[in-house]
């Protein structure tokens, strides 16, 4: 077989450096070439991009804010869109070069082609630097300014306690229907939620509507109107009112009512709040839902609040496992007056919070009732009810009521007091809609969005977030709603003694938790004896929330995570 050469391939010296090279029009070689033609001529080498710190979006060029993440491709979309000449040649490749997150630099690398002599397309590679530039964009600076909102939503609920608002805050914040609010404010009966949108307000008012029972009402104030165009700047308020009824509450149903509900029994106890009321006959396991519409076409109120419960132990049980609904099972169950059988020779507090019935020999009194709780009840418990024997309701459908069909108690919840004396912190914490520490209406020490207004009574407000804490705690069915994360290690404080009061601490603990830089002296104690005991058990039956349900990241959380709360004091 014969060697055949290929063709002769020609080449020709470069003009400027005499490198041999392949003919082209330009009888230049690569890198002459890139000395003579530059084709990032027309390209900025530096720029920069607007950056809000607040709500952490870039500028987009022309008007529009865009949340994009550190090196994504919807922040490559707006750098490239920051420079110009980019339609006069080809964008091959584009990638960014790490730089320090501290820098406020961001360094992108850019491969463009382009054509600068017939049939000589050339490439280049180099580096664009942005400066980063902090400002506001137009819905802080609204933020930041003060009365600029545009709808208001102003909900209401008439109860001595604010336990629903708390439930409401942590709804809010599971469902991320705060993003579009301005500001929080709260008032006497309730919370105003600003806004720099109707169609923000609306979704609010929905989401309300959906997770609580209420009746809205709609109004608007003209601010100003142009005749020339027919246009017209408004601003628009939503009155929305909850149903003031509460989980645990004590209800009487009108009696013509109570016969449209399937003839349930007019005493009743509100089980559930959702989207409508639940209500439970403890005596017959009898339950009925009233919808927020059936409710405001004949309301009613409460007759007593979970703050007027009194504490009962149970001395005997009978469950009936035939009568059973849901996780209700029906019980007759003995109970007593908490301590009505204590010792004479104890020793009693003068003022021990006790009535002036409970003093004149009626503590020691047994009582016969039907209960719904038979499935977490047992002989020793403690259980709060409404006591109604010595009970005066100001309620004219209570006082129709036949005599016979008045229970003398009504059971609603089972308790822990022993487990609540021990004083344990919680492992979990919840997060809060208070973002800034200057807010209008804010004071210190505050629970949430709830409690910052000035003049409050600050016991009140701690009473009212540990009474929604307990709740949490005993229902697995609130908690579903809820997101709860998980608090910070608690570390052992410095040992601290006091020389004047050594006599009066001899037998307490030396050493106390500290969490969340919390006051040494109001610092609840561990439970754990020093002084050789052993750690005591806990109650039989007391709920406890697992790992598995607590989240992390709760100090990452751009909304306050309640650091200006302190530790919880059970």
């Amino acid at each position: 077989m014969e060697f055949t050469p290929g063709p002769a391939v020609h080449r020709v010296l470069c003009a400027d450096c005499g490198t041999p090279i392949v003919p082209n029009t330009a009888n230049l070689c690569v890198a002459c070439l890139r000395n003579t033609v530059d084709i990032t001529e027309g390209i900025p080498k530096q720029a920069s991009v607007s950056f809000c710190r607040n709500c952490e979006r870039f500028l987009s060029p022309p008007q529009a804010w865009t949340l994009a993440q550190p090196e994504s491709r919807e922040l490559l979309s707006i750098c490239l869109k920051k420079l110009k000449g980019l339609n006069k040649v080809r964008l091959t490749d584009a990638h960014f070069i790490w730089t320090e997150p501290h820098s406020k630099r961001l360094r992108v690398a850019m491969t463009i082609q382009k054509e600068v002599l017939t049939n000589t397309i050339l490439e280049q590679t180099f580096e664009i630097e942005y400066l980063v530039q902090h400002g506001q964009c137009p819905d802080c600076t609204k933020l930041a300014a003060k009365n600029t909102w545009k709808a208001l939503v102003q909900v209401r609920q008439k109860v001595p306690h604010k336990r629903t608002f708390l439930y409401l805050e942590q709804l809010i914040l599971k469902h991320n229907a705060q993003k579009d609010t301005i500001s929080v404010k709260e008032v006497r009966d309730g919370l105003d939620f600003f806004y720099s949108s109707r169609s923000h307000a609306l979704k609010m008012v929905e989401f309300l509507g959906s997770v609580v029972p209420i009746r809205s009402k709609a109004s608007e104030q003209l601010l100003s109107s142009d005749t020339h165009t027919n246009t017209a700047n408004f601003k628009y308020t939503y009155s929305v009112e909850i149903v003031p009824i509460c989980k645990d509450d004590l209800v009487c149903i009108p009696l013509k009512q109570a016969r449209q509900l399937s003839n349930i029994s007019p005493l009743t106890v509100c089980v559930r709040v959702g989207n409508s009321i639940q209500l439970l006959d403890p005596a017959t396991l009898q339950s009925c839902d009233i919808p927020s519409q059936l409710y405001w076409r004949t309301p009613f109120d409460s007759l007593a609040s979970v703050t007027d419960l009194v504490e009962f132990t149970v001395l005997d049980i009978e469950p009936d496992r035939a009568k059973t609904r849901g996780k209700h099972i029906m019980a007759d169950v003995q109970v007593a007056l908490a301590g009505a059988f204590r010792s004479t020779g104890a020793k009693v507090d003068e003022d021990n919070g006790m009535m002036d019935y409970e003093d004149h020999g009626v503590t020691n009194q047994i009582y016969h009732t039907r209960t719904h709780l038979g499935a977490i009840l047992q002989p020793g418990d403690a259980v709060l009810g409404y006591h109604l024997t010595n009970a005066n309701y100001n309620s004219d459908d209570f006082a129709s009521l036949p005599v016979g069909r008045i229970p003398d108690i009504i059971l609603v919840k089972k308790t822990y007091p022993n487990q609540r004396k021990k004083n344990k912190a919680r492992k979990w914490k919840l997060r809060s809609i208070a973002k800034e520490a200057g807010e209008e209406g804010e004071t210190s020490g505050a629970r949430g969005v709830v409690g910052r207004m000035g003049g409050r009574d600050q016991k009140k407000v701690e009473e009212d977030y540990e009474l929604f804490l307990r709740d949490l705690e005993e229902d697995p069915e609130m908690r579903q709603g809820v997101n709860l994360y998980k608090a910070p290690e608690v570390k052992m404080a410095e040992p601290v003694l006091h020389e004047k009061k050594a006599g009066k601490r001899r037998g307490q603990n030396q050493y106390s938790m500290e969490v969340d830089d919390t006051p040494e002296e109001r610092v609840p104690s561990t439970g754990v004896v020093v002084d050789g005991e052993d750690e005591e058990e806990d109650e039989a039956g007391f709920p406890d929330i697992a790992l598995d349900e607590l989240l992390e990241g709760l100090d990452e959380m751009t909304l306050g995570s309640g650091e200006h709360e302190e530790e919880e004091r059970k």
